[in-house]
């Protein structure tokens, strides 16, 4: 024991120490410990150091903290350290981290309450844990209700479930659920639905016996203990109810924020209806009993909804409506009286005030006189030996006997609810056994404890009493069944605190005593308790500081009560006249119900008045018992001691399972603990007892295989013996010196508290050992590996540095002798370079400098020269420029009258423009007139060039002028010389100078002027120029614009089209599966109802003796298929005399038929609805498809083609203006080059002025088309649009683009289709030559106008428009024809819906009768309506009969010709192949083969031998080894065949109706044989698949043969056979996957979850009590090799039967979901599951099962996707999870997950060995913030119910019928092949 000590309490080992605030808290060692130590040196959690002081006696040292891979475990017991702070700590993690409100402890299920709505309680879940082992799920209540529910059915014990735990705990809850699981699971034992009257009785009694408390919403004031009954099926078949301890003073008193009981408050919201208005009732806060708690109101809750919850639960229970008003009216009653005020008279009297409004509605409500009822209740009578009094009370004490009546009366009512409830419940089936759930106060202490704590507690000793006698039973079994030692385990026994109490002279007998005695009292009885106990009992004391309370010592506790009202309370009188007068109402028959054994005391009833205290109770004992009439002077105390001993009675014969309910804190915050309140109540419920008894015997229990899987590591190999037990002897011998400390058993190691701790120290200090060795191994080997890289690595770079370095020595070398030569030549040019520089700059400075010279002399010669001439030639230059300025004002003039008249035309065109007549006609003539416009630019342009000419012929002349004046002005000179002489003319040359001075001023001026007006032109050019060239630019920008917005918009398209249709193919197709699984849903549903119906007329049939030797039944399946298809008719002739009996049976349950044969119609209806729907869908899925393809290429070459000729229009109009504007340019700058001394000339502004002005028609023109061009292109996407949305099916083919037009062939084809679109009588013009239309269509840009000439694009326009007005006058007349069709299928839907109706309520009108009643209008509706489908039947058969005669007489009259024509043919001895004249010779002639048609022929008679050696007696093995697949399949059609071919429809129809029903039959009789499920399987489809094959569709004759094609049927159509048929098949495969669920779910779990398929990956973890195989023994472990063998036997077997190969993968891919959804379900309910090493083994599992789909070649079925959320779920076991990136990481993995899953697998997450971590709470929160947004359905398990729809893929057969040879083996001699 020191070796060990001194090993656990080292450094860094963990303890608890005591704590004030949390109990108990962490600390961690900081020094090792040492014997002689006085005290340990800690550190808590938060860092703090201090030293904790060893209590120097004892020695105890703190207790040590359990591993962490233990903490969180789901059984307490488990835990190696079994003391309160582990027990504590391990609930406290599983709460709050965890979110797990379960835990085991032993046989002890401790239930935490989460104040919070959890989704563990849904169908799923009870499907998950029916049928498991205790050990094998999570904590649940559903799993001690399972092991209840299984011990009850294989021990043959009956059950108890006790349910105890503070108000507020969930014990109510708790019981529910566990009532809940018996009803779910069980079911009913007949059609009463025992299960729902059972369920109903809990909202009754919450609404009774319920009420909101400061510590709970919905606290039960009452305990009671509920029987359900169960027949030697385990069938629900009853329920009984015993109450305790009700608490009657919540009738009359609430604490602050308290209610009254629920019922009063749903009365009083319900006020306002109309059958309530006479119990004068309004809000709850004008009444005193029910508004004292001031809380009338309970958040989230609706008081008049649970009224109609608790009316409906009374109806479902047989209390009517007229019991229900009568107890509304008492409960009224009680409320009325309740706010009767009583007023003072004088100090000894009281008195009522008359005519009081609430006394008066109780008295009118119970029936009573308002005189009576006040006298009595300021009243009482004395009686005394000889006389009478009657005594007037004072106020307080009349108060108290009117609280008292109230308490009374809702007693009694409380009483005869529970009591017509058990009447509801009870059955006349006999009980075989039961299970009972008992829902009782625990134990209670308050500041101030009465009679109700004792009581109480009383019963709480008791129970606790036999919780601890039965876990010490269940211990000694255990160690006695392991035989080994056994020692006495010392624990706590209350039976010293029972007799205290109920002992003679006990608490209880010597408060009896007082209570007889004529003056008792409190004080008195207090005193004989002190004198009696006090010194000789050690549980009894007084407190110190009172005379009237004492003290017990409870196993819990230390309680004290107060001894006040002790005796009034079980005394419990009442005042016997108020009773008295409520008996004799004479008006209401329920209140004298109620009262009436009052005098009997048959259920005697206690009570208390009102004279203070906290409860007052009602005991209730057992009715069965005979009492006399002094028993209802019997004590409180004394009834409930007799009903409690009844209680433990009851229990002690059955088995019990515990339910401790706890508190996590007194706030009702959701997942808040609060470590005091949960240790009280641990303490008070008797874990830490059960805890404490298993910690002092042997608490770890391993078997000797887990113990050998855990601790293989602390084992040598020499120590390894083949015998695993004396393996595991040996080792503990040498780990564990203390012998003490284990002990061996027969199957397990049983081991001491502490010992499983120190053994996993061990294994982890191993383990730690051998990690640190591999890590130091690793790293050794990665650094030398690190170190050899270096070392190559650095020779190699040695080795390259220096061969570069090398290198660049001679390359250096190279560089400088090149360098020097370089040198020497570049200085070389250098040199001759500047000297020739120097050289031509020289030469260049001479010839400047000359040439300048010579430019000054010339300009010098010339000036003068010039000068002369200007002087010449000014007089005559004026003049000229006098009559030039004349001829352009003439000219301006001229221009200006005719801009105007041309403005004026211009604003007319104008207006004509805008107005819609003439938009016609210049859409007409546009192209022309720019035409027009253009050669007037072409005119304009020869104008000028003419002008040019003229201009130029001016400047020759201008030279010649020149030289003339050159030669005037040497005659000039002359003159001047001579002028010189004459004297006399000077001064009027000078004069004539002047003038000619100021002349040139003004042409200088004028000439300035003129510059000036041209330089401004120029500007303006300029600007033009500019403008055009941004206005071109933005042009180049919007169409680069509109290529973008056009490749975005296609692109946008293309993928809205694909998305939107993607979008409608998933939607279709889920549609479709979902139709398909709700037709499949109906045909089991129908199956099942069919099965039911055999069922009741099989057991009908052996109530009633029907049955006699011989007799033969016709199957069940027949019989629903004679109501189901019209031609059974036929078949059923054949049945023999032994029907009779049979429809004698159905006769006996006509209603029942009835039912059955309208549920099979409905059914019926919605099948066919459904497969009329389907095809819809599907047709509509397909035209759906190929009307979005055509759609979306229509649309797009229709965008394609507009936008290509928009872009061509913008394009050539650009290159038009760019060429007129360099045309301009040119010519405007070639004249003013030309006219450059004369820039104002005429001419030149004439041309200026026609430019503008067709510059402005030009712009106006381009507006005009443009504004055309964009109502047309609207108009034709206003139309696509609109035909899209209307029609959505007629693609747009207005379109076609021109450039992918590549051939003539193509144009042609468009055009005349455009041509032929707009023809008419009217108007035909011309068609054009395809080259010339081609020619124009791919000629330049310039040339697109021509297109227009003849009118084709007004053509195609209204070509566009008629296609278009043609398509909506189709899709009206189409849209009518619908609403037409829906009309009339509405029309046809409304009265088949009227017939239903109809029919229902003649139905209803029935069942309404009495039995005789009912049977005689069934009988007469079924004769009617028998009779008239006889009269419809009959004349059908008329109709057939006159058609037959007429066909018999056509075929006589053909006869008859034929006969007179001379045919040699004679009817039936001639084949059509042989000829008359052929004499035949009695002559052997040699057989030759002969050529079968492939038909089977058989005689009538022999049809039932054919189905019997065929169907019901064949074997599926023999067929599918020996024969070909399908035999059976080929036989019955070509069985079939014949009958079609001889044109017998009777046999057609007897075939195919006893075929179908023996297949049924087989089914029925051996559906759970795989091999016989499969093979008919096979079969059904084969034969589906040959009457398509051969039905002559020409949909199922592509594959076949020109043979195959001669054996198709002739005369019949068996298309509604094909549907039956699918039908049977879609049937048997449900019973096929049933039936391999079946063979498959043992497996499952085993295989996938539980077997180590890799060895050693995953630990064993130590358990606790609750250990796997608990309830049933072991059925053999299953591998996954077991699964894979399965499976490969399913498939190998159906693969022999021929099963088609569709069929198979849809069978894989449905076994993979079970498998999927199995494991998934059982990994989320198993936390020992959810480990690291466990995600490898199911991952390592789900590639096992893809390898085995490989090998099969069924990767393609989609059965690994369905395996997809198990392999996240895996993954998510296996992933890190502690940042966020791995939290974005979780949530885009887990796309298959919900996210309920994903938190329950994180919260499960439980780490094997110490090295793993857990998940922290703030991880878990990030990922469900994370999650938040996913629209998904909040279902934690997986539905491993759910079957995916079947489909049956047509696969025709290649063999040839004529082929089939029969086998001798099957018996069918009788048939002949043809």
């Amino acid at each position: 024991m020191n070796r060990e000590l001194e090993y656990m309490f080292v450094q860094s080992a963990r303890v608890w120490i005591p704590d004030a605030e949390e109990v108990w808290k962490s600390a961690e060692l900081t020094k090792d410990y040492k014997n002689d130590d006085a005290s340990l040196q800690l550190m808590l959690e938060d860092g703090t150091t201090i030293d904790h002081k060893l209590d120097p006696k004892t020695k105890n040292l703190p207790y040590l903290r359990n591993p962490d891979i233990l903490v969180g475990e789901n059984d307490l017991t488990a835990l190696s350290y079994l003391h309160e702070p582990a027990v504590l700590h391990n609930l406290k993690v599983r709460f709050i981290d965890s979110k797990l409100i379960y835990t085991y402890c032993g046989i002890v299920l401790v239930a935490i309450n989460p104040y919070e709505t959890l989704p563990i309680y849904g169908t799923d879940i009870i499907n998950a844990y029916s049928g498991q082992n205790m050990g094998d799920m999570d904590p649940h209540i559903f799993a001690v209700a399972e092991e209840a529910y299984k011990q009850m059915a294989r021990d043959e014990r009956n059950q108890s479930i006790i349910v105890s735990g503070e108000s507020g705990a969930g014990k109510t809850v708790s019981a529910k659920y566990a009532m809940r699981y018996f009803a779910t699971v069980s079911g009913s034992a007949s059609e009463a639905n025992v299960e729902e009257k059972v369920l109903a009785s809990n909202p009754i009694m919450e609404a009774i016996g319920n009420a909101k408390t400061t510590r709970n919403d919905n606290s039960s004031r009452f305990g009671k203990y509920i029987e359900i009954g169960f027949d030697n099926r385990y069938r629900i078949i009853g329920a009984n109810m015993r109450t305790y301890l009700l608490e009657k003073s919540r009738v009359v008193f609430q604490a602050d924020e308290e209610r009254n009981y629920h019922i009063f408050y749903q009365l009083c919201a319900s006020a306002n209806q109309p059958e309530f208005k006479n119990l004068r009732l309004s809000t709850a806060n004008d009444f005193l009993y029910t508004r004292q708690g001031r809380s009338p109101v309970i958040e989230g809750v609706d008081d008049a909804k649970e009224l109609r919850t608790t009316r409906h639960a009374f109806t479902l229970l047989g209390i009517n409506e007229s019991y229900q008003i009568g107890l509304f009216q008492v409960l009224a009653a009680i409320l009325h009286l309740g706010n009767v005020e009583i007023k003072d008279r004088d100090s000894d009297s009281s008195l009522i005030a008359p005519n009081n409004r609430h006394l008066t509605a109780f008295c009118e409500l119970v029936g009573v006189t308002y005189q009576d009822m006040s006298q009595w209740l300021c009243h009482r009578k004395l009686k005394t030996a000889t006389e009478t009094y009657i005594k007037p009370l004072p106020r307080l004490q009349a108060t108290n006997a009117r609280d008292a009546l109230s308490k009374h009366i809702y007693a009694k009512l409380f009483n005869w609810i529970v009591e017509h409830v058990n009447k509801a419940l009870v059955t006349n089936i006999k009980q075989h056994s039961f299970i009972g759930v008992l829902d009782i106060y625990g134990f209670e202490t308050f500041e101030i404890n009465s009679f109700e704590q004792f009581c109480i507690n009383y019963a709480n000793e008791k129970l606790q009493q036999q919780f601890n006698m039965h876990v010490f039973k269940l211990e000694q079994e255990e160690y006695m069944k392991e035989q080994i030692p056994w020692t006495l385990i010392d624990f706590y026994d209350n039976q010293p605190c029972i007799n205290l109490i109920e002992a003679k002279m006990g608490i209880l007998d010597l408060l009896d005593e007082e209570c007889k005695m004529p003056k008792g009292s409190d004080d008195s009885w207090a005193q004989k308790l002190y004198n009696t106990h006090l010194k000789t009992c050690s549980l009894f004391e007084k407190p110190r500081m009172s005379n009237r309370a004492f003290i017990i010592q409870h196993f819990a506790d230390k309680v004290e009560y107060q001894c006040e009202g002790f005796l009034e309370k079980n005394k419990d009188t009442v005042n016997e006249e108020q009773i008295h007068v409520l008996k004799a109402s004479k008006k209401f028959n329920l209140l004298v119900e109620l009262f009436q054994d009052e005098e009997k005391a048959t259920t005697p009833t206690g009570q208390v008045p009102g004279t203070g205290g906290r409860t007052r109770l009602s005991i209730k004992p057992d009715k069965g018992r005979d009492t006399s009439s002094k028993e209802h002077k019997k004590t409180v105390g004394c009834q409930f001691r007799n009903s409690l001993q009844m209680l433990m009675e009851t229990l002690n014969a059955t088995t019990p399972h515990y339910v401790r309910c706890i508190k996590p804190n007194d706030f009702k915050l959701a997942f808040s603990f609060d470590p005091k309140r949960a240790v009280q109540q641990l303490r008070a419920c008797g874990v830490l007892e059960t805890i404490r008894i298993s910690a002092a015997g042997f608490p770890s229990r391993w078997t000797y295989q887990e113990f050998f899987s855990r601790y293989r590591v602390l084992m040598k190999q020499k120590d390894v013996l083949p015998d695993k037990k004396l393996t595991c002897k040996n080792v503990l011998e040498k780990l564990v010196q203390d012998q003490d400390k284990y002990q061996f058993g027969k199957t397990k190691i049983f081991f001491r508290a502490g010992q499983v701790a120190y053994l996993e120290k061990l294994r982890a200090d191993k383990l730690r050992a051998a990690c640190i060795r591999i890590q130091k191994t690793i790293r050794c080997w990665l650094a030398r590996k690190k170190y050899l890289r270096q070392r190559s690595a650095a020779i190699t770079i040695q080795r390259f540095t220096r061969g570069y370095q090398a290198r660049c020595l001679a390359k250096f070398m190279r560089r400088t002798q090149a360098a020097t030569i370089i040198q020497k030549y570049q200085r070389m040019c250098v040199e001759r370079k500047r000297f020739r520089q120097k050289q031509a700059a020289a030469l260049a400075m001479q010839t400047i400098l000359r040439a300048y010279m010579a430019r000054q002399k010339y300009q010098a010669l010339l000036r003068e020269h010039k000068a002369v001439i200007i002087q010449k030639h000014v007089r005559g230059w004026l003049a000229r420029c006098w009559y030039k300025r004349c001829l352009e004002a003439i000219v301006y003039l001229q221009c200006c009258i005719r801009r105007m008249r041309a403005k004026r035309e211009l604003k007319k065109l104008k207006i004509e423009a805008r107005s819609v007549e003439h938009f016609k006609k210049l859409n007409k003539g546009m192209e022309n007139k720019i035409m027009q416009l253009q050669r007037k630019i072409d005119e304009q342009n020869k104008d000028n060039r003419v002008i040019s000419e003229r201009l130029v012929s001016l400047e020759s002349s201008y030279a010649s002028e020149s030289e003339r004046m050159r030669g005037e002005l040497g005659r000039l000179r002359g003159v001047e010389e001579d002028a010189k002489n004459k004297a006399n003319q000077v001064s009027s040359l000078l004069e004539e100078l002047e003038k000619l001075r100021k002349e040139l001023s003004v042409t200088q001026q004028e000439k300035k002027t003129i510059e000036d007006w041209a330089q401004k032109y120029r500007d303006e050019m300029e600007k033009m120029v500019s403008e055009l060239k941004d206005q071109n630019g933005l042009l180049k920008k919007e169409k680069d614009d509109l290529n973008r917005m056009i490749q975005e918009q296609s692109q946008q398209m293309t993928e809205k089209m694909t998305r939107a249709i993607a979008q409608e193919t998933q939607q279709l197709e889920t549609d479709l599966n979902e139709e398909r699984s709700r037709y499949q849903n109906l045909l089991t549903e129908h199956l099942r109802l069919e099965e039911k119906y055999d069922d009741l007329k099989e057991e009908l049939a052996q109530s009633k003796n029907v049955s006699k030797p011989g007799h033969r039944r016709t199957d069940s399946t027949h019989s629903s298929n004679e109501s189901e298809y019209t031609y059974n008719s036929e078949y059923a002739e054949l049945e023999d005399g032994s029907r009779v009996g049979e429809d004698v049976t159905r006769g006996m349950d006509t209603s029942l038929t009835l039912k059955l044969q309208k549920r099979v119609t409905e059914l019926e209806q919605e099948k066919q609805s459904l497969r009329n729907e389907l095809e819809n869908r599907e047709e509509q899925f397909q035209r759906a498809r190929a009307r979005d393809d055509a759609q979306f290429r229509k649309a797009r070459g229709a965008e394609l083609e507009y936008e290509s000729l928009k872009r061509q229009e913008l394009e050539s109009e650009n290159k038009k203006l760019r060429h007129n504007l360099a045309e301009m340019r040119q010519s405007l700058l070639g004249g003013a080059a030309a006219r450059a001394g004369a820039p104002g000339s005429p001419a030149y502004k004439v041309l200026l002025d026609q430019l503008n002005a067709s510059c402005e028609e030009l712009q106006v023109r381009k507006e005009e088309v443009l504004i055309l061009r964009s109502q047309l292109v609207s108009q034709k996407e206003a139309l696509h649009h609109k035909d899209e949305k209307e029609t959505m099916t007629e693609p747009s083919v207005f379109a076609q683009d021109v450039n992918k037009l590549k051939d003539a062939d193509e144009l042609k084809q468009a055009y005349v289709g455009l041509k032929d679109t707009n023809r008419s009588p009217r108007s035909v013009r011309p068609a054009l030559e395809v080259s010339d239309l081609l020619s124009r269509l791919r000629s330049a840009a310039p040339d697109l106008h021509r297109l227009n000439e003849d009118g084709e694009l007004w053509l195609v326009n209204q070509g566009l428009k008629e296609t278009t007005r043609l398509l909506e006058q189709q899709l009206q007349t189409q849209r009518r024809t619908y609403d037409s069709e829906v009309e009339s299928l509405r029309g046809e839907l409304q009265n088949v819906k009227e017939e239903n109706n109809r029919q229902q309520q003649l139905l209803a009108q029935n069942l309404q009768l009495p039995p005789e009643a009912r049977i005689e209008a069934s009988l007469q509706h079924e004769i009617t309506r028998l009779t008239n489908e006889n009269l419809d039947l009959m004349e059908q058969l008329e109709k057939q009969d006159r058609t037959i005669r007429k066909l018999k007489k056509q075929l006589k009259v053909y006869s008859k010709r034929i006969g007179e024509m001379g045919a040699g043919h004679t009817e039936g001895q001639t084949s059509p192949g042989q000829m008359v004249e052929e004499p035949i010779h009695p002559v052997n002639i040699p057989r030759r083969e002969k050529d079968f048609q492939g038909m089977l022929e058989y005689k009538k008679e022999d049809e039932m031998k054919l189905v019997k050696n065929l169907i019901l007696e064949l074997k599926p093995r023999g067929v599918a080894v020996n024969l070909i697949p399908g035999l059976p399949a080929y036989i019955l059609f070509m069985c079939l065949r014949h009958s079609d071919y001889v044109n017998d429809d009777q046999k057609v129809r007897t075939l195919l109706t006893s075929t179908i029903n023996s297949i049924k039959k087989i089914l029925k009789k051996r559906g759970d044989d795989f091999e016989t499920v499969s093979f008919w399987l096979a079969n059904t489809c084969r034969f589906l698949h040959c009457l398509k094959q051969y039905s002559g569709d020409e949909v199922f004759m592509k594959h076949n043969t020109s043979r195959q094609n001669e054996h198709c049927l002739s005369n019949f159509d068996l298309a509604e056979y094909r549907q039956v048929i699918s039908d049977l098949a879609i049937q048997i495969y449900q019973q096929l996957v049933k039936c391999m669920e079946n063979i498959l779910q043992p497996m499952i779990v085993s295989g996938m979850l539980e077997h180590e398929t890799i060895q050693g990956v995953s630990g064993v973890k130590p358990t606790g009590l609750r250990k796997r195989t608990s309830s049933i023994a072991d059925e053999g472990t299953y591998t996954l090799d077991s699964i894979l063998r399965q499976l490969s036997a399913f498939h190998s077997t159906m693969c022999q039967h021929g099963t088609d190969p569709e069929l198979i993968k849809q069978v894989v891919k449905q076994l993979f979901y079970i498998i999927g959804a199995v494991t998934l379900n059982n990994l989320l309910l198993r936390k020992d599951m959810c480990s690291w090493s466990k995600g490898m083994q199911i991952r390592y599992n789900v590639s096992q099962l893809e390898e085995w789909l490989r090998d099969k070649g069924l990767m393609n079925c989609g059965a690994k996707e369905t395996l997809e959320p198990l392999i996240q779920a895996a993954q998510l076991l296996q992933v890190k999870k502690k940042t966020d990136e791995d939290a974005e990481a979780i949530c885009s993995m887990c796309h298959a997950l919900t996210t309920a899953q994903i938190v329950k697998v994180l919260n499960l997450y439980t780490p094997v060995n110490e090295f793993e971590e857990r998940v922290s709470v703030s991880f878990i929160r990030t990922i469900q913030t994370r999650l938040r947004d996913r629209c998904e359905s909040p279902q934690l398990l997986m539905d491993t119910k759910m079957i995916y729809p079947v489909t049956f893929p047509f696969n025709p057969s290649s063999l040839a019928l004529e082929t089939i040879q029969i086998p001798t083996s099957l018996n069918l001699s009788f048939l002949t092949r043809v």
